[in-house]
């Protein structure tokens, strides 16, 4: 699962975005990738190591949650089949 959040830019500020992405470990876990920061520039990253699915879409949700009360808008949303 990938979801791609931006807040629209004010005044000559570049847009922030937020882009959380759900990957598959070679343990049998999952891994929310977290990336944030201004458009065009090199944004922060955080890894969570979840061992299950559940968990890691959990977890994802709740950001994305967190996030949207914050003013981002989801630009992008793309699911992983099961």
């Amino acid at each position: 699962m990938r979801i791609y959040m931006q807040i629209p830019p004010v005044g000559n500020t570049a847009p922030r975005f937020y882009h959380l992405h759900l990957q598959e470990d070679l343990l049998e876990g999952w891994t929310l990738v977290r990336e944030w920061g201004y458009q065009g520039s090199s944004g922060r990253v955080r890894r969570e190591h979840f061992a299950n699915r559940e968990q890691a879409e959990a977890a994802l949700l709740r950001v994305r949650d967190d996030q949207l009360k914050r003013g981002y808008q989801v630009v992008f949303l793309q699911a992983q089949p099961l």
